[in-house]
Protein backbone atom coordinates (compact mmCIF):
# COMPACT_ATOMS: atom_id res chain seq x y z
CA UNK A 1 0.00 0.00 0.00
CA UNK A 2 1.07 3.46 -0.50
CA UNK A 3 1.16 6.83 1.74
CA UNK A 4 1.31 4.66 4.88
CA UNK A 5 -2.37 3.76 4.93
CA UNK A 6 -2.69 0.87 6.88
CA UNK A 7 -6.09 -0.68 6.72
CA UNK A 8 -7.53 -4.35 8.12
CA UNK A 9 -5.18 -7.23 8.01
CA UNK A 10 -5.80 -7.69 12.29
CA UNK A 11 -5.57 -11.60 11.72
CA UNK A 12 -2.10 -11.59 10.27
CA UNK A 13 -1.09 -9.26 12.76
CA UNK A 14 -2.69 -11.44 15.55
CA UNK A 15 -0.98 -14.65 14.50
CA UNK A 16 2.70 -12.83 14.51
CA UNK A 17 2.10 -11.51 17.98
CA UNK A 18 1.19 -15.19 18.99
CA UNK A 19 3.98 -17.12 17.39
CA UNK A 20 6.66 -14.59 18.39
CA UNK A 21 5.41 -14.02 22.07
CA UNK A 22 5.61 -17.40 22.55
CA UNK A 23 9.10 -18.16 21.37
CA UNK A 24 9.98 -16.78 25.17
CA UNK A 25 8.09 -19.45 26.20
CA UNK A 26 10.03 -22.22 24.41
CA UNK A 27 7.73 -22.80 21.57
CA UNK A 28 9.17 -22.05 18.40
CA UNK A 29 6.86 -22.01 15.01
CA UNK A 30 8.80 -20.52 12.04
CA UNK A 31 6.44 -18.42 9.39
CA UNK A 32 6.13 -18.23 5.40
CA UNK A 33 4.33 -15.39 4.29
CA UNK A 34 2.98 -15.58 0.48
CA UNK A 35 0.95 -13.75 -1.53
CA UNK A 36 1.05 -11.82 -4.38
CA UNK A 37 2.71 -8.55 -5.39
CA UNK A 38 1.25 -5.13 -3.99
CA UNK A 39 -1.03 -8.22 -2.02
CA UNK A 40 0.28 -6.23 1.12
CA UNK A 41 2.47 -8.50 2.40
CA UNK A 42 5.58 -5.54 3.39
CA UNK A 43 2.81 -3.63 4.73
CA UNK A 44 1.66 -6.64 7.69
CA UNK A 45 5.66 -6.51 8.35
CA UNK A 46 6.04 -3.29 8.25
CA UNK A 47 2.78 -2.18 10.55
CA UNK A 48 3.47 -5.23 13.32
CA UNK A 49 7.26 -3.77 13.87
CA UNK A 50 5.96 -0.08 14.38
CA UNK A 51 4.05 -1.55 17.41
CA UNK A 52 5.67 -4.24 18.47
CA UNK A 53 8.28 -4.16 21.34
CA UNK A 54 9.90 -6.76 23.82
CA UNK A 55 13.01 -6.08 25.61
CA UNK A 56 13.89 -9.71 25.69
CA UNK A 57 13.25 -9.99 21.50
CA UNK A 58 15.01 -8.75 19.24
CA UNK A 59 13.45 -8.32 15.76
CA UNK A 60 15.44 -7.72 12.28
CA UNK A 61 13.48 -6.76 8.97
CA UNK A 62 15.99 -7.91 5.66
CA UNK A 63 15.27 -7.37 2.29
CA UNK A 64 16.86 -10.13 0.02
CA UNK A 65 17.88 -9.25 -2.87
CA UNK A 66 20.57 -10.78 -5.60
CA UNK A 67 23.77 -9.61 -4.77
CA UNK A 68 27.33 -11.25 -3.41
CA UNK A 69 27.50 -12.97 -0.34
CA UNK A 70 30.06 -10.61 0.76
CA UNK A 71 27.17 -7.95 0.28
CA UNK A 72 24.63 -9.80 2.36
CA UNK A 73 27.00 -11.03 5.19
CA UNK A 74 27.71 -7.09 5.95
CA UNK A 75 23.92 -5.96 5.27
CA UNK A 76 22.53 -9.22 7.67
CA UNK A 77 25.22 -8.37 10.39
CA UNK A 78 25.12 -4.82 10.22
CA UNK A 79 20.73 -5.32 10.58
CA UNK A 80 21.51 -7.60 13.42
CA UNK A 81 23.57 -5.48 15.39
CA UNK A 82 21.85 -2.29 14.90
CA UNK A 83 18.41 -3.47 16.21
CA UNK A 84 20.11 -5.07 18.87
CA UNK A 85 21.44 -1.86 19.76
CA UNK A 86 18.22 -0.02 19.52
CA UNK A 87 16.73 0.16 22.52
CA UNK A 88 20.38 0.90 24.50
CA UNK A 89 19.62 4.57 24.17
CA UNK A 90 22.45 5.18 22.67
CA UNK A 91 22.71 7.11 19.35
CA UNK A 92 23.08 4.75 16.52
CA UNK A 93 24.61 5.13 13.17
CA UNK A 94 24.62 2.96 9.91
CA UNK A 95 28.06 2.30 9.97
CA UNK A 96 29.07 -1.57 10.74
CA UNK A 97 32.16 -0.93 12.60
CA UNK A 98 30.39 1.54 14.31
CA UNK A 99 28.13 -1.34 15.56
CA UNK A 100 30.71 -3.50 16.06
CA UNK A 101 32.34 -1.22 18.56
CA UNK A 102 29.82 0.10 20.55
CA UNK A 103 28.17 -3.70 21.01
CA UNK A 104 31.78 -5.40 22.06
CA UNK A 105 31.14 -5.02 25.66
CA UNK A 106 27.29 -6.59 25.66
CA UNK A 107 28.46 -8.97 23.32
CA UNK A 108 32.48 -9.97 22.86
CA UNK A 109 32.16 -13.66 21.64
CA UNK A 110 29.03 -12.56 18.76
CA UNK A 111 31.16 -9.61 18.06
CA UNK A 112 34.35 -11.53 18.30
CA UNK A 113 32.75 -14.42 15.37
CA UNK A 114 31.58 -11.53 13.41
CA UNK A 115 35.25 -10.45 13.13
CA UNK A 116 36.02 -14.53 12.37
CA UNK A 117 33.00 -14.22 9.36
CA UNK A 118 34.11 -10.81 8.10
CA UNK A 119 37.72 -11.76 7.30
CA UNK A 120 36.53 -15.44 6.51
CA UNK A 121 35.27 -13.26 3.59
CA UNK A 122 38.22 -11.04 3.17
CA UNK A 123 39.79 -14.43 1.84
CA UNK A 124 37.10 -15.76 -0.38
CA UNK A 125 36.16 -18.08 1.75
CA UNK A 126 32.43 -19.14 1.66
CA UNK A 127 32.61 -22.85 3.45
CA UNK A 128 30.40 -22.38 6.35
CA UNK A 129 29.53 -18.70 5.96
CA UNK A 130 25.99 -19.12 5.86
CA UNK A 131 26.20 -21.25 9.75
CA UNK A 132 28.09 -19.04 11.00
CA UNK A 133 26.34 -16.08 10.40
CA UNK A 134 22.97 -17.49 10.78
CA UNK A 135 24.13 -19.05 13.91
CA UNK A 136 25.40 -15.51 15.21
CA UNK A 137 21.29 -14.86 17.04
CA UNK A 138 22.19 -18.12 18.92
CA UNK A 139 25.10 -16.61 20.47
CA UNK A 140 23.51 -13.43 21.34
CA UNK A 141 20.91 -15.64 22.98
CA UNK A 142 24.09 -17.05 25.21
CA UNK A 143 25.51 -14.09 26.36
CA UNK A 144 21.97 -12.44 27.03
CA UNK A 145 19.22 -14.34 26.90
CA UNK A 146 17.47 -12.41 24.40
CA UNK A 147 15.92 -13.77 21.02
CA UNK A 148 15.93 -12.75 17.63
CA UNK A 149 12.73 -13.13 15.30
CA UNK A 150 14.46 -12.39 11.72
CA UNK A 151 11.68 -11.18 9.14
CA UNK A 152 13.05 -12.04 5.92
CA UNK A 153 11.41 -10.73 2.87
CA UNK A 154 11.39 -12.10 -0.60
CA UNK A 155 13.78 -14.52 0.46
CA UNK A 156 13.47 -16.60 -2.14
CA UNK A 157 16.60 -13.99 -3.56
CA UNK A 158 18.74 -15.90 -1.03
CA UNK A 159 19.33 -18.77 -3.66
CA UNK A 160 21.37 -16.00 -5.85
CA UNK A 161 23.94 -15.05 -2.99
CA UNK A 162 26.54 -17.58 -4.47
CA UNK A 163 26.04 -20.18 -2.14
CA UNK A 164 25.71 -23.72 -3.14
CA UNK A 165 23.31 -26.07 -1.79
CA UNK A 166 22.13 -23.02 0.20
CA UNK A 167 18.84 -24.68 1.51
CA UNK A 168 20.23 -27.76 2.74
CA UNK A 169 23.15 -25.83 4.52
CA UNK A 170 19.87 -23.41 6.01
CA UNK A 171 17.94 -26.76 6.57
CA UNK A 172 20.37 -27.88 9.56
CA UNK A 173 20.29 -24.83 11.36
CA UNK A 174 16.45 -24.35 11.53
CA UNK A 175 16.17 -27.95 13.24
CA UNK A 176 19.16 -26.87 16.01
CA UNK A 177 18.05 -23.17 16.20
CA UNK A 178 15.51 -23.25 19.60
CA UNK A 179 15.73 -19.57 19.85
CA UNK A 180 15.49 -17.91 16.67
CA UNK A 181 12.62 -17.48 14.67
CA UNK A 182 12.14 -16.74 10.97
CA UNK A 183 9.18 -14.96 9.21
CA UNK A 184 10.69 -15.10 5.71
CA UNK A 185 8.27 -13.84 3.07
CA UNK A 186 7.69 -14.18 -0.95
CA UNK A 187 5.75 -13.18 -4.27
CA UNK A 188 6.50 -16.54 -6.04
CA UNK A 189 4.00 -18.31 -4.51
CA UNK A 190 4.49 -21.29 -6.65
CA UNK A 191 8.14 -21.59 -6.11
CA UNK A 192 8.40 -20.86 -2.20
CA UNK A 193 5.65 -23.87 -1.94
CA UNK A 194 7.79 -26.05 -3.68
CA UNK A 195 10.96 -24.95 -1.86
CA UNK A 196 8.79 -25.82 1.59
CA UNK A 197 7.66 -29.05 0.58
CA UNK A 198 11.06 -30.41 -0.92
CA UNK A 199 14.10 -28.24 0.64
CA UNK A 200 12.94 -26.80 3.99
CA UNK A 201 10.38 -30.17 4.50
CA UNK A 202 11.58 -30.84 8.17
CA UNK A 203 10.38 -32.66 11.18
CA UNK A 204 11.28 -29.80 13.48
CA UNK A 205 11.97 -25.90 12.14
CA UNK A 206 8.76 -26.36 9.48
CA UNK A 207 7.37 -23.18 8.34
CA UNK A 208 3.54 -22.78 9.01
CA UNK A 209 2.02 -21.42 5.46
CA UNK A 210 0.25 -17.92 5.40
CA UNK A 211 -1.22 -16.93 2.39
CA UNK A 212 -2.14 -13.51 2.50
CA UNK A 213 -5.20 -12.64 0.26
CA UNK A 214 -6.49 -9.35 -1.38
CA UNK A 215 -9.58 -7.64 0.82
CA UNK A 216 -12.68 -9.16 1.04
CA UNK A 217 -15.58 -7.77 0.01
CA UNK A 218 -16.71 -6.65 3.48
CA UNK A 219 -12.72 -5.26 3.93
CA UNK A 220 -13.13 -3.88 0.61
CA UNK A 221 -16.42 -2.01 1.09
CA UNK A 222 -14.77 -1.08 4.66
CA UNK A 223 -11.93 0.78 3.30
CA UNK A 224 -13.70 2.48 0.32
CA UNK A 225 -16.36 4.14 3.41
CA UNK A 226 -13.56 5.44 5.32
CA UNK A 227 -10.86 6.65 2.53
CA UNK A 228 -13.81 7.82 0.12
CA UNK A 229 -16.89 8.83 2.24
CA UNK A 230 -18.74 10.26 -0.19
CA UNK A 231 -19.14 6.60 -2.27
CA UNK A 232 -21.53 5.46 0.37
CA UNK A 233 -24.46 7.67 -1.54
CA UNK A 234 -23.56 5.71 -4.96
CA UNK A 235 -23.23 1.99 -3.73
CA UNK A 236 -23.57 0.54 -7.51
CA UNK A 237 -20.28 2.21 -7.93
CA UNK A 238 -18.87 1.62 -4.76
CA UNK A 239 -19.53 -2.30 -5.47
CA UNK A 240 -18.34 -1.98 -9.20
CA UNK A 241 -14.82 -0.74 -7.70
CA UNK A 242 -14.73 -3.80 -5.10
CA UNK A 243 -15.46 -6.14 -7.96
CA UNK A 244 -13.29 -4.49 -10.09
CA UNK A 245 -10.10 -4.15 -7.98
CA UNK A 246 -10.34 -7.48 -6.52
CA UNK A 247 -9.75 -6.23 -3.07
CA UNK A 248 -6.18 -5.27 -4.18
CA UNK A 249 -5.01 -2.69 -1.60
CA UNK A 250 -2.72 -0.86 -3.53
CA UNK A 251 -5.79 -0.33 -6.49
CA UNK A 252 -8.29 0.30 -4.08
CA UNK A 253 -5.88 3.09 -3.06
CA UNK A 254 -4.70 4.65 -5.69
CA UNK A 255 -8.80 4.59 -7.61
CA UNK A 256 -9.56 6.26 -3.97
CA UNK A 257 -6.87 8.81 -4.08
CA UNK A 258 -7.74 9.59 -7.39
CA UNK A 259 -11.94 9.52 -7.32
CA UNK A 260 -11.47 12.15 -4.10
CA UNK A 261 -10.55 14.73 -6.05
CA UNK A 262 -13.07 14.99 -8.55
CA UNK A 263 -16.90 14.49 -9.10
CA UNK A 264 -17.59 10.88 -8.07
CA UNK A 265 -20.27 10.36 -10.07
CA UNK A 266 -19.01 11.02 -13.43
CA UNK A 267 -14.94 10.94 -13.25
CA UNK A 268 -14.28 7.06 -12.86
CA UNK A 269 -13.58 6.46 -16.75
CA UNK A 270 -11.46 9.75 -16.16
CA UNK A 271 -9.53 8.44 -13.50
CA UNK A 272 -8.79 4.64 -15.37
CA UNK A 273 -8.15 6.29 -18.41
CA UNK A 274 -5.03 8.40 -16.31
CA UNK A 275 -3.94 4.70 -14.38
CA UNK A 276 -4.65 2.47 -17.12
CA UNK A 277 -4.47 3.52 -20.59
CA UNK A 278 -2.09 6.55 -20.73
CA UNK A 279 1.41 5.65 -21.25
CA UNK A 280 2.49 7.38 -18.26
CA UNK A 281 -0.16 6.07 -15.86
CA UNK A 282 0.99 4.12 -13.11
CA UNK A 283 -0.91 0.97 -13.58
CA UNK A 284 -0.04 1.06 -17.26
CA UNK A 285 3.82 1.09 -16.43
CA UNK A 286 3.51 -1.71 -13.44
CA UNK A 287 1.12 -3.69 -16.32
CA UNK A 288 3.65 -2.86 -19.23
CA UNK A 289 7.05 -4.11 -16.67
CA UNK A 290 5.52 -6.90 -15.89
CA UNK A 291 4.84 -7.90 -19.35
CA UNK A 292 8.32 -8.10 -19.90
CA UNK A 293 9.34 -10.87 -18.48
CA UNK A 294 7.56 -12.80 -21.08
CA UNK A 295 9.05 -11.54 -23.57
CA UNK A 296 12.38 -12.69 -22.94
CA UNK A 297 10.87 -16.11 -22.95
CA UNK A 298 11.35 -18.36 -26.26
CA UNK A 299 7.98 -18.47 -27.58
CA UNK A 300 6.79 -15.15 -25.69
CA UNK A 301 3.78 -14.80 -28.25
CA UNK A 302 2.51 -17.99 -26.86
CA UNK A 303 2.57 -16.83 -23.01
CA UNK A 304 1.12 -13.75 -24.15
CA UNK A 305 -1.44 -15.07 -26.24
CA UNK A 306 -2.92 -17.45 -23.60
CA UNK A 307 -2.92 -14.64 -21.24
CA UNK A 308 -4.85 -12.70 -23.60
CA UNK A 309 -7.27 -15.60 -23.90
CA UNK A 310 -7.61 -16.57 -20.13
CA UNK A 311 -8.21 -12.69 -19.26
CA UNK A 312 -11.24 -12.61 -22.17
CA UNK A 313 -12.92 -15.40 -20.33
CA UNK A 314 -11.65 -18.06 -22.65
CA UNK A 315 -10.04 -19.86 -19.84
CA UNK A 316 -10.57 -23.61 -20.33
CA UNK A 317 -7.81 -25.28 -21.71
CA UNK A 318 -9.23 -26.99 -24.35
CA UNK A 319 -10.56 -23.88 -26.12
CA UNK A 320 -7.37 -22.42 -25.75
CA UNK A 321 -5.78 -25.77 -27.65
CA UNK A 322 -8.69 -24.82 -30.37
CA UNK A 323 -8.15 -21.41 -30.86
CA UNK A 324 -4.46 -21.42 -30.63
CA UNK A 325 -3.85 -24.96 -32.52
CA UNK A 326 -1.61 -25.85 -30.84
CA UNK A 327 -0.99 -29.46 -29.17
CA UNK A 328 -1.94 -30.09 -26.04
CA UNK A 329 1.40 -31.59 -24.75
CA UNK A 330 3.21 -28.42 -26.06
CA UNK A 331 0.07 -26.28 -24.51
CA UNK A 332 0.88 -27.70 -20.78
CA UNK A 333 4.18 -26.98 -21.04
CA UNK A 334 3.66 -23.21 -21.59
CA UNK A 335 0.40 -23.29 -18.84
CA UNK A 336 3.31 -24.87 -16.63
CA UNK A 337 5.49 -22.23 -16.97
CA UNK A 338 2.86 -19.09 -16.28
CA UNK A 339 1.57 -21.49 -12.94
CA UNK A 340 5.14 -21.47 -12.11
CA UNK A 341 5.80 -17.52 -12.33
CA UNK A 342 2.21 -17.26 -10.34
CA UNK A 343 1.03 -15.51 -13.63
CA UNK A 344 -1.78 -17.79 -13.77
CA UNK A 345 -4.14 -19.98 -11.68
CA UNK A 346 -5.64 -23.73 -12.70
CA UNK A 347 -8.76 -25.01 -11.26
CA UNK A 348 -8.85 -28.28 -12.58
CA UNK A 349 -9.82 -27.68 -16.52
CA UNK A 350 -10.35 -24.02 -15.98
CA UNK A 351 -7.51 -21.33 -15.71
CA UNK A 352 -7.96 -17.54 -14.13
CA UNK A 353 -5.39 -14.81 -14.62
CA UNK A 354 -3.96 -14.17 -11.01
CA UNK A 355 -4.53 -10.44 -10.90
CA UNK A 356 -7.66 -9.51 -11.49
CA UNK A 357 -6.91 -5.98 -12.85
CA UNK A 358 -3.71 -6.96 -15.29
CA UNK A 359 -6.35 -9.09 -16.83
CA UNK A 360 -8.91 -6.21 -17.25
CA UNK A 361 -5.63 -4.33 -18.56
CA UNK A 362 -4.82 -7.37 -21.03
CA UNK A 363 -7.92 -7.22 -22.82
CA UNK A 364 -9.00 -3.38 -22.74
CA UNK A 365 -5.60 -1.50 -23.56
CA UNK A 366 -2.69 -4.00 -24.43
CA UNK A 367 -4.92 -6.13 -26.85
CA UNK A 368 -6.37 -3.22 -28.49
CA UNK A 369 -3.36 -0.98 -28.90
CA UNK A 370 -1.28 -4.40 -30.80
CA UNK A 371 -4.65 -4.97 -32.83
CA UNK A 372 -4.88 -1.27 -33.82
CA UNK A 373 -4.11 -0.57 -37.77
CA UNK A 374 -3.29 2.79 -37.09
CA UNK A 375 -1.74 5.12 -34.42
CA UNK A 376 -4.76 6.19 -33.85
CA UNK A 377 -4.97 6.96 -30.14
CA UNK A 378 -8.18 8.95 -29.76
CA UNK A 379 -9.87 6.19 -31.43
CA UNK A 380 -7.98 3.79 -28.84
CA UNK A 381 -8.96 5.73 -26.40
CA UNK A 382 -12.58 5.97 -27.13
CA UNK A 383 -12.94 2.51 -26.78
CA UNK A 384 -11.22 2.01 -23.82
CA UNK A 385 -13.51 4.14 -22.47
CA UNK A 386 -16.42 2.53 -24.10
CA UNK A 387 -15.50 -1.12 -22.49
CA UNK A 388 -14.97 0.44 -19.22
CA UNK A 389 -18.67 1.55 -19.46
CA UNK A 390 -19.80 -1.41 -20.61
CA UNK A 391 -18.93 -3.21 -17.64
CA UNK A 392 -19.75 -1.10 -15.74
CA UNK A 393 -23.29 -1.21 -17.19
CA UNK A 394 -23.22 -5.52 -17.26
CA UNK A 395 -22.05 -5.41 -13.20
CA UNK A 396 -24.99 -2.97 -12.49
CA UNK A 397 -27.66 -4.74 -14.48
CA UNK A 398 -26.88 -8.18 -13.07
CA UNK A 399 -26.49 -6.62 -9.23
CA UNK A 400 -30.16 -6.07 -9.76
CA UNK A 401 -30.92 -9.10 -10.07
CA UNK A 402 -32.24 -11.84 -7.50
CA UNK A 403 -29.43 -14.02 -6.42
CA UNK A 404 -31.59 -17.20 -7.76
CA UNK A 405 -31.83 -15.51 -10.76
CA UNK A 406 -27.69 -14.79 -10.76
CA UNK A 407 -27.03 -18.84 -9.74
CA UNK A 408 -29.49 -19.92 -12.47
CA UNK A 409 -27.78 -18.11 -15.41
CA UNK A 410 -24.58 -19.36 -13.67
CA UNK A 411 -26.02 -23.10 -13.89
CA UNK A 412 -26.51 -22.84 -17.95
CA UNK A 413 -22.73 -22.03 -18.51
CA UNK A 414 -21.82 -25.39 -17.14
CA UNK A 415 -20.27 -27.90 -20.12
CA UNK A 416 -19.07 -31.02 -18.03
CA UNK A 417 -15.71 -29.39 -17.31
CA UNK A 418 -13.79 -29.95 -13.51
CA UNK A 419 -13.12 -26.99 -11.39
CA UNK A 420 -11.80 -27.71 -8.24
CA UNK A 421 -13.89 -26.91 -4.78
CA UNK A 422 -12.57 -27.05 -1.21
CA UNK A 423 -9.21 -29.48 -2.36
CA UNK A 424 -11.85 -31.82 -4.06
CA UNK A 425 -12.58 -31.65 -8.06
CA UNK A 426 -16.24 -31.65 -9.20
CA UNK A 427 -17.93 -31.68 -12.63
CA UNK A 428 -20.30 -28.78 -13.50
CA UNK A 429 -22.97 -31.17 -15.40
CA UNK A 430 -24.07 -29.69 -18.55
CA UNK A 431 -27.96 -29.51 -17.70
CA UNK A 432 -31.06 -30.49 -19.76
CA UNK A 433 -33.58 -29.15 -17.87
CA UNK A 434 -33.17 -26.43 -14.70
CA UNK A 435 -36.27 -25.27 -13.26
CA UNK A 436 -37.28 -23.26 -9.82
CA UNK A 437 -37.84 -25.23 -6.48
CA UNK A 438 -40.15 -23.78 -4.31
CA UNK A 439 -39.78 -24.99 -0.95
CA UNK A 440 -42.83 -24.82 1.45
CA UNK A 441 -40.58 -24.77 4.57
CA UNK A 442 -40.17 -22.10 6.94
CA UNK A 443 -36.90 -20.24 6.15
CA UNK A 444 -35.86 -21.76 2.86
CA UNK A 445 -38.25 -20.84 0.15
CA UNK A 446 -36.14 -20.82 -3.30
CA UNK A 447 -33.97 -23.07 -4.95
CA UNK A 448 -32.95 -24.52 -8.25
CA UNK A 449 -32.78 -27.77 -9.84
CA UNK A 450 -30.57 -29.11 -12.40
CA UNK A 451 -31.13 -32.30 -14.63
CA UNK A 452 -28.27 -33.72 -16.68
CA UNK A 453 -28.12 -37.05 -18.18
CA UNK A 454 -25.62 -37.51 -15.55
CA UNK A 455 -26.61 -36.37 -12.00
CA UNK A 456 -29.61 -34.33 -10.41
CA UNK A 457 -28.68 -31.34 -8.38
CA UNK A 458 -30.91 -30.15 -6.35
CA UNK A 459 -29.94 -26.30 -4.19
CA UNK A 460 -31.47 -23.82 -1.84
CA UNK A 461 -30.79 -20.31 -2.19
CA UNK A 462 -30.74 -18.53 1.12
CA UNK A 463 -29.36 -14.92 0.79
CA UNK A 464 -29.50 -14.81 4.76
CA UNK A 465 -26.88 -17.38 7.48
CA UNK A 466 -27.80 -20.63 7.43
CA UNK A 467 -28.80 -22.65 10.45
CA UNK A 468 -28.88 -26.08 11.80
CA UNK A 469 -32.72 -26.04 10.81
CA UNK A 470 -32.57 -24.86 7.67
CA UNK A 471 -29.89 -28.07 6.96
CA UNK A 472 -32.71 -30.54 8.41
CA UNK A 473 -35.47 -29.07 6.81
CA UNK A 474 -33.27 -28.92 3.04
CA UNK A 475 -31.79 -32.64 3.77
CA UNK A 476 -36.11 -33.76 4.37
CA UNK A 477 -36.55 -32.07 1.45
CA UNK A 478 -33.90 -33.91 -1.10
CA UNK A 479 -35.46 -36.96 0.21
CA UNK A 480 -38.56 -36.43 -2.07
CA UNK A 481 -35.99 -37.13 -5.21
CA UNK A 482 -34.28 -40.60 -5.79
CA UNK A 483 -31.14 -40.62 -8.09
CA UNK A 484 -28.32 -42.39 -7.86
CA UNK A 485 -25.80 -39.68 -8.48
CA UNK A 486 -27.87 -36.60 -6.42
CA UNK A 487 -26.09 -33.34 -5.69
CA UNK A 488 -27.51 -31.19 -2.74
CA UNK A 489 -26.18 -27.63 -2.77
CA UNK A 490 -27.13 -24.74 0.04
CA UNK A 491 -25.85 -21.29 -0.82
CA UNK A 492 -25.90 -18.55 1.20
CA UNK A 493 -24.02 -14.57 1.65
CA UNK A 494 -23.57 -15.33 4.79
CA UNK A 495 -20.62 -16.89 6.72
CA UNK A 496 -21.89 -20.23 7.52
CA UNK A 497 -22.34 -20.95 11.46
CA UNK A 498 -20.43 -24.42 12.28
CA UNK A 499 -23.11 -26.42 13.45
CA UNK A 500 -24.85 -25.52 10.36
CA UNK A 501 -21.62 -26.63 8.28
CA UNK A 502 -21.10 -29.65 10.28
CA UNK A 503 -24.60 -30.43 9.74
CA UNK A 504 -24.56 -30.53 6.41
CA UNK A 505 -21.56 -32.90 6.21
CA UNK A 506 -23.77 -35.42 7.90
CA UNK A 507 -26.60 -34.71 5.20
CA UNK A 508 -23.69 -34.90 2.21
CA UNK A 509 -24.80 -31.35 1.38
CA UNK A 510 -22.56 -28.68 -0.10
CA UNK A 511 -22.25 -25.35 1.40
CA UNK A 512 -21.59 -22.27 -0.74
CA UNK A 513 -21.12 -19.35 0.78
CA UNK A 514 -20.40 -15.94 -0.90
CA UNK A 515 -16.81 -16.31 -1.58
CA UNK A 516 -17.25 -20.06 -3.06
CA UNK A 517 -19.77 -18.29 -5.59
CA UNK A 518 -17.88 -15.70 -6.57
CA UNK A 519 -14.85 -18.42 -7.15
CA UNK A 520 -17.47 -20.02 -9.69
CA UNK A 521 -18.51 -16.83 -11.52
CA UNK A 522 -14.64 -15.86 -11.69
CA UNK A 523 -14.31 -19.04 -13.69
CA UNK A 524 -16.61 -18.02 -16.09
CA UNK A 525 -15.62 -13.98 -16.68
CA UNK A 526 -19.30 -13.40 -14.68
CA UNK A 527 -19.31 -10.29 -12.34
CA UNK A 528 -18.68 -11.01 -8.91
CA UNK A 529 -21.78 -11.14 -5.95
CA UNK A 530 -20.99 -8.07 -3.59
CA UNK A 531 -23.12 -8.36 -0.19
Amino acid sequence: MIKNKFFGRSNYLALLEKRISSLKDGYRQNIAIIGEENVGKTSIIVKFLAHYFDPRIITVFLEIRPESLEGFSKRFIGALLYNFLLNSGMELREDLDFLKEKSAKYIPKTIAKVNFILSELARRKKVNIITELFNLAELINQETGKFTVFFLDEFHNLEDIGVNNFYREWSKLLILQKNTLYVITSSMMFKTQVILSKQLSLLFGNFELVNVEPFDISTSSQYLDQYLPRLKSNSGLKDFIVNFTGGYPLYLELIASALAKADIDSALPDVLEELLFNTSGILNQRFSNYLKRFLDLPASNDYLSILYLIASGRNRIKDIAHILHKPKKELNIRINCLLELDAITRSADFLKVSDRLFAYWMRFVYQEKMRSLSFDAKSQLEKFRDNIQALLQEFLQQSEKPLTNRVWELLHLFEDDLMQFERKKIRLNHFREIKPLIFNERFIKDGLLGRSNDALWIMAIKPSALTEQDVTEFAKECKKYHHKSQRKIMVTLKEIDVNARLRALEEKIWTWDLNSLNQMLDLFSKPRVIA
